[in-house]
């Protein structure tokens, strides 16, 4: 990539250009790093972007099998969101998403990860996460976007709800990031058909283990030389 490219991208993700002499070494470092960023985010909300959170999911996996930790992954998704952006129109939307984010980023620990995963739809990862704990977060998130109100306007709000799906990764168990996903978003639409607006979570201990599970029990860490 050429120096102005890279500049010009900077500009256009509407992050602050390096400070400093330009191309000194530390103008270059400063470059390279917001460069990473910028790759590992989503520009609208800040939150990290699908691929930092399939990592994010993969490394948490990989953890939880070693040192059979809980680990507790939340599938959320903000109810009716399309009618919000027929309505109030696609800006409007965006500003939804945009609360959503932060409110997310309220209630949860620095150690756990929140994603945007899709249009609507985000994702935390919770690292060392009993069940009680997970359960409470989960619950705490739901009413935190309830009682969100959003401006829209100089003197027009809306309210939004959110369906929280979740899944605890099996412990000693060698599983994938797709099985764990799998997993949580059957949660979350089991929140949606019974209403929306409500936090489904599948028990922390998980009896059932899969076929593909199985075969990986034994399967080497893609991350066992990573310390």
């Amino acid at each position: 990539m050429q120096l102005d490219q890279a500049l010009q991208l900077l500009r256009q993700s509407g992050h602050d250009l390096p400070a400093g002499e330009k191309g000194s070494e530390a103008w270059l470092q400063a470059l390279i790093d917001s460069l990473v960023d910028m790759s590992s985010r989503d520009a609208l909300t800040g939150l990290a972007n699908r691929r930092s959170f399939e990592l994010a999911l993969a490394r948490e996996i990989d953890r939880v099998a070693r040192a059979g930790e809980p680990a507790l992954l939340l599938a959320l998704d903000i109810d009716h969101f399309k009618r919000v952006n027929d309505t109030h129109g696609h800006a409007s939307g965006d500003l939804v998403l945009k609360a959503a984010a932060t409110a997310l980023l309220d209630c949860v620990r620095p150690m756990d990860l929140v994603a945007r995963v899709g249009g609507e739809e985000f994702a935390i990862v919770m690292p060392n996460c009993p069940a009680n704990f997970g359960e409470a977060v989960a619950e705490r998130v739901r009413r935190r976007i309830e009682a969100m109100p959003v401006a829209i306007g100089l003197s027009q709000q809306i309210h939004v709800s959110v369906s929280v799906g979740g899944a605890f990764a099996p412990q000693w168990v060698r599983s994938s990031p797709t099985l764990w996903i799998e997993r949580a978003d059957l949660q979350l639409y089991r929140a949606k058909a019974e209403g929306r607006n409500r936090v489904c979570l599948e028990p922390a201990a998980v009896s059932v283990v899969s076929a593909e599970e199985k075969a990986l029990l034994f399967g080497i860490s893609q991350f066992q030389d990573i310390e």
